[in-house]
């Protein structure tokens, strides 16, 4: 989606350019490279902070990797690859399972400390003089925290968090406070990037998005912003992007509760803020409530989309309120997503398709086909 800010000039490309070739959505090579070179080096989001109960640990996926995400009683966070360092066994086998001070192996029983992963016990075996324990501690994985969320990676010095916007966007949300009030998980028969590209453009969302072409009107034109149009003018002021008297993507319009108190005028008045974070995840912060999604490749041709939405303490405590009618909404929009990715999949999927035809208005595709293209390249 687009940023608020009005631009200097429109975004719109001046060719068409080719898209991605056929192999990089059905071809298990590709996708593998993908998972090397993209997934594992970049940051992957694993979730809320929040959520992550202490005294707990959780299983997550950072490309081809298997993760655990732990927080330990006094609430210190860690993430180590899923694997014993005797034989390889894995460590966490539930979603999630509690954490003491041990991190112990379920099949031979090796132990490591839950603080720093160090290798604390070999219990039955009884190692010779050339094994040495701080050479065989747990691996780990990067970790960081943005806006309440936790992200990972398998890098030993990954890049900065790559957004599309300034990750001060969303400052004035109280991202810190806020609390997750439903969550939807769900795996579509597509490539990861399909379901990209298809956040990425808004042709299809007066076929696709009747009920939000409706709530954001520009969206019914099939663009994301003014700036796309032919006709705009440079330094245009921008409109409020909802219809007439809506305030946030509810099935009524209606806010769920209050607005959030330190939001200036042109965040309210264009009823949400999008912070994009290649590869894994977005952000869409509405005046009343905030919402991610984030994508985990499970192969070439399968996603997990995981989202969730967050609310004010006190919204959530309100005795009437109900978070699945506020996602209901959202959850919409999704499915037709998810529909209209898994349809292009199938097509994609036929040996007389080679590759896509970029119009004008996809200049997020082409964006998005430049970053993989170069991250290919250079995976290092």
């Amino acid at each position: 989606m687009t940023d608020p800010q009005t631009p200097a000039r429109s975004p719109r490309l001046d060719h068409c350019p080719e898209g991605l070739p056929r192999a990089a959505y059905i071809d298990p090579d590709w996708f593998g490279r993908e998972m090397a070179g993209i997934f594992s080096r970049h940051w992957v989001m694993a979730g809320r902070l929040a959520d992550l109960t202490p005294g707990t640990m959780r299983r997550v996926r950072v490309g081809a990797a298997e993760a655990i995400l732990c927080r330990n009683a006094s609430g210190h966070l860690a993430a180590f690859h899923n694997l014993c360092r005797h034989r390889g066994a894995e460590l966490c086998r539930g979603e999630v399972e509690p954490l003491g001070r041990l991190i112990t192996c379920p099949y031979h029983a090796w132990a490591y400390a839950a603080q720093d992963g160090r290798l604390v016990s070999t219990a039955f075996a009884r190692p010779t003089g050339d094994f040495r324990p701080e050479d065989h501690g747990l691996i780990p994985l990067c970790l960081r925290i943005w806006a309440g969320f936790v992200f990972l990676s398998a890098a030993t010095n990954p890049p900065d968090l790559w957004s599309d916007v300034s990750l001060s966007t969303l400052d004035n949300w109280p991202m810190q406070d806020l609390v997750t009030g439903h969550r939807h998980t769900v795996d579509l028969a597509c490539n990861w990037k399909v379901f990209w590209e298809n956040y990425s453009e808004c042709l299809h969302c007066p076929g696709i998005h009747p009920e939000l072409s409706d709530l954001v009107p520009i969206y019914a034109s099939g663009l994301m912003a003014p700036s796309e149009s032919l006709d705009w003018i440079p330094g245009t002021a921008p409109e409020p992007a909802l219809k007439p008297g809506a305030q946030s993507w509810t099935m009524t319009g209606a806010a769920c509760g209050p607005a959030f108190a330190d939001l200036n005028d042109e965040e309210r008045a264009a009823g949400h803020s999008f912070v994009t974070l290649w590869p894994s995840a977005f952000v869409v912060a509405h005046v009343d409530h905030v919402r991610s999604v984030r994508l985990t490749p499970l192969g070439p041709d399968r996603t997990r989309l995981t989202a969730e939405w967050y609310f004010a303490p006190q919204t959530l405590a309100r005795p009437d309120f109900d978070a699945a009618e506020v996602a209901a909404f959202a959850r919409t929009v999704l499915a037709q997503d998810g529909a209209a990715a898994e349809m292009t999949q199938r097509g994609m999927a036929s040996p007389a398709f080679t590759h896509a035809r970029l119009m004008p208005e996809e200049y997020e595709i082409h964006r998005f086909h430049q970053w993989i293209r170069t991250e290919m390249e250079n995976p290092s």
